[in-house]
């Protein structure tokens, strides 16, 4: 997910100090849920913003723990017959609902901790915040917690002129060899086609030709992509959604005998240094292809 960043940059150690009142602390043994910040490179107590090449990257944890609503169920359901076989009376709304939250606080010690992490990345070159989140509602918890420690920061959802949905279905419907707005970009073999009528139906297509009359045929009678394979450059690979959201990065290139770097230190700033500078100039030129960034 990419956003706008329409502040300036602003000194590291700053935002370093700002950070650290919002790291991450372990659940206790009744909470349900811990949101903080960690060090990117996994060390303890380490630094929680990595500059790399002018890139800030950093990490957020999310650590949540949940008790199973039929258990919970049973349990008030227990205990409310038990109270109605001694008092003569059924417990009420009210008195049900904090028998419930009783019954959670008491089984939460017991409950799995689940973690997920979303890692952070400000571009200040290109004045872009990008988001390596696994949903909307894991970059919406990275969005507060930012804004919380970070509120100088100014963001808003980059948007551009051609809208995904729209570019993705005339580059469908071209019957050119090659679609010559594309640019650098190649179309794969997957994607997903939805309908628009009240009926939801849907295509998904896998390991399959995309650009051909069949297809074709399916956008003519209604249905819009909602997800395309892209490649770039045959350098990256991932696939575009109607929200401009960009799933299942991969690159593809890469020198087989290429030496590791050997330590862990080493690795992560080969591993920042190589997403950096295949994504900074592939968003940029995914940007031009749909028209460029939208002016408000």
């Amino acid at each position: 997910m990419v956003y706008r960043l329409a502040s300036p940059a602003f000194p590291l150690d700053q935002a370093e100090a700002a950070l650290d009142a919002g790291r991450y602390v372990e659940c206790t043994a009744t909470q349900d849920k811990s949101v903080g910040w960690v060090p990117p490179r996994g060390q303890e107590h380490g630094a929680l913003i990595e500059s790399i090449q002018g890139h800030w990257i950093l990490k957020l944890m999310i650590e949540s723990k949940s008790v199973p609503g039929h258990l919970v169920r049973r349990k008030a359901d227990e205990q409310a017959a038990e109270i109605e076989a001694q008092t003569g009376r059924r417990p009420g709304k009210k008195q049900l609902r904090e028998m419930r939250e009783d019954i959670v606080l008491s089984l939460l010690p017991q409950a799995f901790a689940k973690q997920a992490c979303v890692v952070v990345w400000l571009d200040w070159a290109h004045q872009r915040l990008v988001l390596d989140a696994g949903s909307q509602a894991k970059a919406d918890e990275a969005l507060a917690m930012l804004m919380k420690c970070l509120p100088q920061l100014q963001l808003t959802l980059l948007q551009t002129t051609l809208s995904p949905q729209a570019a993705m279905t005339g580059w469908l419907l071209s019957m050119e060899p090659d679609v010559p707005q594309l640019g650098d970009f190649h179309i794969e073999r997957e994607g997903v086609l939805k309908a628009t009528a009240e009926e939801v139906s849907s295509i998904r297509y896998t390991r399959h030709p995309l650009r051909n009359d069949e297809v074709r045929q399916h956008v003519h009678c209604g249905m819009l992509p909602t997800q395309l394979a892209l490649s770039w450059d045959a350098r990256v690979g991932f696939t575009l959604t109607e929200t401009l959201q960009l799933k299942k990065v991969k690159f593809l290139d890469g020198d087989p005998d290429a030496s590791l770097p050997e330590t862990a230190d080493e690795r992560f700033d080969a591993d920042v240094a190589l997403s950096t500078g295949m994504l900074a100039p592939m968003i940029g030129a995914l940007i031009d292809v749909l028209g460029g960034e939208l002016q408000h």
